[in-house]
């Protein structure tokens, strides 16, 4: 079939818009969903490109019908997402804990809105927990958090391809804010770029017998004796923690002389970076350094900034969902934590400059 994206572009586009491109641009071949804000309009751009594409789209009942439906999209081989939000990524924890348990690349982007329940359909960084830690088990996924148009498209298509090279969910994190506004990015299709997508696989309904023609597929999610179970568990530990070196991304800016570290993630980053930027040319000594995979978390690289300089300023649009990773990944280490916590709100970079000037001891 002929691709959707010959060469690059520059085009100018809500990131729900981008997301549906990146998916396609992925060679996605299908997607699952059910209307929740802010994300509806992933469903809407990806059921206009998929008819003229080649591609597929099913609405189901729910947002947990979209997970298993998503799982079994993946089994038969297909490459198979969803999105959601809020409300929508609570009912997907049961299934994403069942693609983990199977270890199935199942793709999901997540546009934050304000919690709890119901709460706002606008904005928020509040579903980093639900998004990190969310389900029974021990959470192993793969999360990537987006600050801009650019990198929705971007990881899109990396999440396909890490999802089934690594066989662990894959998240995108975006926001209300990402999926509603409009700004340029590059589109261009991965392949012209040196980019090779990993095939899918289908793991049920293969020709032949298995043990005569192929091996079997083990496939299971449920254990009848703990001790089975936590031999399964491990194994995939051990495996999650072997591919973690490849996976960890992050940014790290001025962080060698600091005197303080502004710590963000997402869209805030784009405000702290620019805050950072700021102080620095009022000769204030502060550095910057922003997870960009939320799970695994750059726990290496943070704890190297920390002996360093081992004061940080926590910002987010959350009550300390973000400072919980960052707490967890500097234990034992001797740090001071200050915090911007505003949940469901923007952040400025004004508001962190001015409450980075209000810390006596940090001298110009």
């Amino acid at each position: 079939m002929e691709r959707a994206i010959k060469e690059e572009k520059r085009v100018f586009m809500t990131g729900n818009e981008v997301v549906a491109w990146g998916a396609l641009a992925a060679e996605a071949d299908i997607m699952y969903g059910y209307p929740i804000t802010p994300q509806n309009e992933i469903m809407h751009y990806w059921t206009r490109l998929a008819p003229k594409h080649g591609k597929k789209f099913l609405q189901t009942e729910d947002e947990l019908s979209a997970g298993f439906t998503t799982i079994g999209g993946v089994l038969a081989g297909r490459r198979a997402f969803t999105a959601t939000a809020g409300p929508g990524n609570v009912l997907l924890q049961e299934p994403v804990t069942m693609a983990e348990m199977m270890r199935l690349p199942m793709v999901v982007c997540i546009q934050q809105r304000g919690g709890p329940s119901t709460a706002t359909v606008i904005y928020s960084q509040q579903e980093v927990n639900l998004t990190t830690y969310g389900g029974n088990g021990e959470s192993l996924r793969i999360v990537y958090s987006t600050a801009n148009h650019q990198e929705l498209y971007d990881y899109t298509i990396k999440s396909f391809n890490v999802a089934w090279r690594y066989r662990f969910p894959t998240f995108i994190l975006g926001d209300g804010y990402q999926a509603k506004m409009r700004e340029p990015l590059v589109m261009y299709n991965p392949r012209e770029k040196g980019v090779e997508m990993v095939p899918p696989e289908s793991f049920v309904g293969n020709k032949g017998s298995f043990g005569i023609d192929r091996e079997p597929v083990h496939l299971r999610n449920a254990f009848s004796m703990e001790e089975e179970l936590y031999e399964v568990v491990m194994e995939h530990i051990d495996d999650y923690n072997r591919i973690t070196p490849q996976i960890v991304e992050y940014v790290s800016l001025g962080c060698e002389d600091a005197d303080l570290v502004i710590v963000s993630h997402g869209i805030v980053s784009r405000a702290a970076v620019a805050a950072q930027e700021m102080l620095r040319r009022e000769g204030y000594r502060i550095g910057y350094f922003r997870p960009i995979t939320l799970r695994p978390f750059p726990v290496k690289a943070l704890r190297k900034v920390c002996k360093s300089t081992p004061r940080f300023l926590v910002v987010e649009s959350a009550y300390g969902q973000l400072a919980r990773l960052v707490k967890d990944a500097l234990f034992g280490l001797e740090a001071k934590m200050d915090e911007i916590f505003m949940p469901g709100l923007g952040i400025t970079s004004e508001k962190i400059v001015g409450h980075v000037k209000k810390k006596s001891e940090l001298k110009v």
